[in-house]
């Protein structure tokens, strides 16, 4: 294809398939996108796409304490992983975030703030969806 560009090898075998990648591999920048969280940090966004930007509502959370929210995206299917990280808008260190639970179309993505004090943060995260299939 003209529109394409060999970043690698893949093998495959009947027990697993192995890719060796020797350039970036990643989501072009239409598969991505980003959202605001309205209200408060378990307020639901809905972005559908395959990763983005989730900027969280600058509400307080207490200290040791964890909120979750709903993401609803359309392309998320009950065969996918998704990772999940905190890149910026908040303390260095102060939090840690993971998927806490995935169905077809959406997935709950919580959270905690793990230090000492309150925060009232607009933490940002990043999230990118690894397509599976069955």
């Amino acid at each position: 294809m003209s529109n394409t560009k060999a970043t690698g090898v893949a093998y495959l075998d009947p027990e697993f398939s192995t890719m060796y990648a020797t350039e970036e591999i990643g989501y072009a920048a239409a598969a991505q996108g980003t959202v605001t969280q309205a209200t408060d940090k378990s307020t639901g966004v809905t972005l559908n796409k395959s990763a983005g930007r989730i900027t969280m509502n600058g509400a307080a959370l207490a200290s040791n304490t964890a909120v979750s929210f709903t993401l609803t995206n359309s392309l998320i299917s009950a065969n996918d992983a998704i990772i999940v990280n905190v890149s910026g808008g908040g303390t260095a260190g102060a939090y840690t975030t993971y998927v806490s639970s995935m169905t077809t179309g959406s997935a709950v993505i919580t959270l905690r703030n793990m230090t000492g004090g309150s925060l009232s943060e607009a933490v940002i995260i990043n999230f990118a969806t690894i397509h599976g299939g069955v």
